[in-house]
């Protein structure tokens, strides 16, 4: 007699109800449908009719709203997947319908504005765990999710000083079902973090593709024709949605603009080793980025 096979992990939440199901939404619904471990129920909630039926058509989740008051009212577990300008008022928004004991979380690319400005609403028996998956595409929309996004990537965990430590382990858990490595980071350090190795590149990406789209005709045409693998690497970023970084920018500026003034006396110390025939120097810089592109294959995060 064989023994009986393992029973599987109960689900994580009965009802867990995802706000914004773009591409960090959509994916987190699509992993969570896979899995099987995460939630018995999945509520999916946006304003926007036509991304409601894409979802619906898409079977992304088991109840699908507009009215995100009713999207949550019965959930365990609410994750916050907007526009980081638009975490704190929807959590304002949706933090009186929620039920005693669920946890409210947001995968936002700042911390310190979105923490400050929810921080009003809190209520004392709702834990609020805000945490930030490192992984993307320059896609956005229902469509643009995928259940395999999350693998290997990770997502740092930004609680306030008093969080339950119970609803923190269960975040964790849930990310980690989502197949992603966690930790858990202070919210300035997780800002001070990200400018350098997420919205700084993004910062020069776009500028760069506008200082290309504001040369003269034949040039411009010229670059568009004749776009080698480093500018379509740009253009790639670029293409990223415009209203979201425009609110990871301005909630984040301080952290920003700190990382983009060191970047620039940087890139003087370059352009005067490059005048100057300083060799050793453009070649230290050259190893340095080499080393760093190593470190990221190793470490699978490329």
């Amino acid at each position: 007699m064989t023994d009986p096979s393992p029973a599987a992990p109960q689900p994580l939440f009965r009802t867990l109800a995802v706000i914004g199901p773009g591409l960090i939404g959509s994916s987190i619904l699509r992993r969570a449908r896979q899995d099987g471990t995460i939630a018995a129920e999945l509520v999916a909630c946006d304003v926007e009719p036509d991304v409601c039926r894409r979802v619906r058509d898409l079977d992304l989740a088991d109840r699908v709203e507009q009215d995100a008051l009713r999207a949550v009212a019965d959930a365990d577990c609410v994750i916050l997947c907007v526009p980081v300008g638009a975490i704190a008022t929807v959590g304002a928004m949706v933090l009186p319908a929620m039920k005693p004991g669920a946890i409210l979380s947001e995968v936002g690319s700042t911390k310190q504005s979105i923490i400050g400005a929810i921080a009003p609403a809190l209520r004392a028996d709702i834990a609020f765990v805000p945490t930030h998956p490192m992984a993307g595409t320059e896609y956005s929309g229902p469509d643009a999710g995928f259940a395999t996004l999350f693998d290997d990537r990770w997502c740092l965990l930004t609680p306030l000083e008093d969080t339950d430590p119970a609803a923190i382990a269960t975040i964790e858990t849930l990310w980690h079902r989502m197949g992603a490595r966690t930790r858990i980071i202070d919210p300035a350090h997780h800002d001070r973090v990200c400018a350098i190795v997420s919205h700084l590149p993004h910062l020069l990406a776009f500028t760069i593709c506008g200082t290309a789209d504001d040369l003269a005709d034949e040039t411009r045409s010229e670059v568009l024709d004749f776009a080698a693998s480093g500018f379509r690497d740009f253009t790639r970023i670029a293409a990223s949605d415009p209203v979201m970084w425009r609110d990871i920018f301005l909630n984040n500026r301080e952290a920003l603009l700190e990382m983009l003034a060191r970047f620039m006396e940087d890139a003087q110390a370059m352009a005067r080793a490059i005048r100057w025939g300083d060799e050793a120097f453009i070649v230290d810089r050259i190893e340095r980025g080499r080393h760093i592109r190593r470190s990221l294959l190793e470490n699978r995060q490329a």
